[in-house]
């Protein structure tokens, strides 16, 4: 990630993250919600009962800092950490309950783990990662396919080493972990655990927050339904398909599995009877953590089953209207139909299309004709003796709209809009009008960008020769979901 002034900017303004580092109460807040969501593993807790947790926590603070230290209630403190503007918990009601209930934001999880890492650690492993990353290495190296000998030759020397330390193990030759080696990698194992329950954290956020965008579309939505499904599943497609959602996917039929399921709870019971392990005294709800990862993405899922589900009642109460509809205009012609049957006006009431075919005759139809082809006689060509300079047709302007696009998505990861002007004030314009015009050609494929001809921006760059050259342009604002991923 590129961390120039404005992203970081950005990132100081808009991320709950770094609001929650800058708030007045920041310790009250960090030290709760780790110990109300992430030390027990916890998601969507009531609000009577967190209301209550913190009810607590207040009082033990206020019998030491005093009354005037906290001054507002459980209540009142929940609903304000839980405001937009903020960000740190999300307020909701889940379908099956009139309770509101609350759960930690990934970015409120975010600035608690960096928290958690200022600690200094008596002990620092390094040895595991390493292996890790030879590991890694490897594996991509292998899987890649670009030297099959390299492969075959590697794995043999795998087979080899297996088989020296089964004839080894056969001979009683016992191998194991010192007892810093198992510690170091026990530590790595359990750092890993509590990060892939973030991780789950996260994604289901994604999730939602597709879920909440669904929700708007339709509520706002005066089109045609196909033009609303194509976007909405345009969208879910676009994270079902992406790396994090591949990744989940995998991950979770990875799990599902009950053979793994089975060996993995078998590994962790192994490990938390190892002497060198009880001497750490691991928390005991690492010894189920794969319960856990299985909770929190069952709640993803859920997620997602919320959202096909929602896109099913639209479809569904489309269809009653359009059917109370076609009744309606059927009602109201049986009634103007009663009215007139005693007192008909005269003429016609109305005209109906006459009821005939149309008839196309086959030979009707004109007879192919081949277009004339243009005779170019180039034998008589002589070659000129005018002294012209060709450096011209080498010295092109070349704009890489990819490139562009790059810039508008690594904009809009940080906040919901960006105009064109601070692009180009975060991104001088290198090849002046020729990348402007650019720029107006991806804005004008974009159904999110949007032109506002009352407001114009002055653009300007440096050509060639040194002069500063400027453009007025209409204001040109890119929203999320757009420009960045047009073709």
């Amino acid at each position: 990630m590129d961390l120039d002034f404005n992203i970081v900017d950005g990132l100081r303004r808009n991320h709950p993250a770094w609001r929650l580092l800058l708030a007045e109460h920041a310790p009250l807040i960090v030290s709760f919600l780790n110990r109300a969501f992430i030390k027990p593993n916890a998601r969507g807790i009531e609000q009577s009962r967190l209301a209550s947790l913190l009810e607590d926590e207040l009082f033990r603070l206020r019998e030491t800092r005093g009354e005037e230290a906290f001054p507002r209630g459980a209540a009142d403190y929940l609903d304000d950490w839980a405001q937009d503007a903020k960000g740190w918990l999300r307020k909701y009601y889940p379908a099956d309950s009139d309770e509101a209930h609350y759960d930690m934001t990934p970015g409120a999880e975010k600035a608690i783990a960096w928290i958690a890492s200022l600690e200094s650690r008596s002990f620092v492993g390094t040895e595991s990662r390493l292996r890790i990353v030879f590991d890694l290495l490897r594996e991509l190296v292998e899987g890649s396919g670009q030297d099959p000998a390299a492969t075959i030759k590697e794995l043999k020397r795998q087979k080899a080493e297996l088989d020296r330390r089964i004839t080894r193990l056969k001979a009683g030759e016992a191998e194991s972990l010192d007892e810093t080696a198992a510690r170091e990698r026990f530590l790595h194992m359990a750092a890993t655990a509590r990060e892939i329950l973030a991780d789950f954290r996260e994604v289901e956020q994604n999730f939602r927050e597709l879920d909440r965008s669904t929700r708007e579309s339709i509520a706002a939505w005066e089109g045609s339904k196909g033009e609303l499904l194509e976007g909405i599943l345009g969208r879910r497609d676009l994270i079902a398909d992406s790396d994090q959602g591949r990744s989940f996917r995998a991950f979770w039929d990875f799990l599902m599995s009950a053979e793994r399921q089975e060996a993995l709870g078998a590994m962790l019971d192994t490990a938390f009877a190892l002497p060198a392990i009880r001497a750490l005294k691991p928390e005991e709800k690492l010894r189920r953590v794969h319960f856990d990862w299985m909770e929190a993405g069952e709640r993803t899922q859920r997620t997602v089953a919320l959202l096909s589900r929602q896109l099913r009642r639209f479809l569904d109460d489309q269809v009653w209207m359009e059917n109370r509809r076609i009744m309606e205009i059927i009602r109201s012609i049986e009634a103007k139909a009663l009215e007139l049957r005693d007192d008909p006006p005269a003429g016609a009431v109305t005209r109906l299309a006459s009821a005939s075919a149309e008839l196309g005759l086959p030979m009707e139809r004109p007879l192919f004709s081949p277009p004339a082809r243009p005779r170019v006689d180039s034998s008589a060509v002589e070659a000129g003796d005018e002294d012209i300079d060709a450096d011209a047709l080498f010295d092109q302007w070349v704009v890489d709209r990819e490139a562009l696009r790059e810039r508008i998505t690594r904009a809009l990861e940080e906040r919901d809009q960006v105009s064109l002007a601070a692009l180009a004030e975060a991104y001088p314009l290198e090849r002046g009008l020729s990348e402007l015009v650019a720029y107006l050609a991806i804005a004008s494929e974009d159904r999110d960008a949007a032109f506002s001809e009352s407001e114009r921006d002055l653009l300007d760059w440096v050509d060639l020769e040194g002069r500063r050259r400027g453009a007025l342009s209409p204001r040109v604002v890119f929203t999320k979901g757009g420009a960045a991923h047009a073709d």
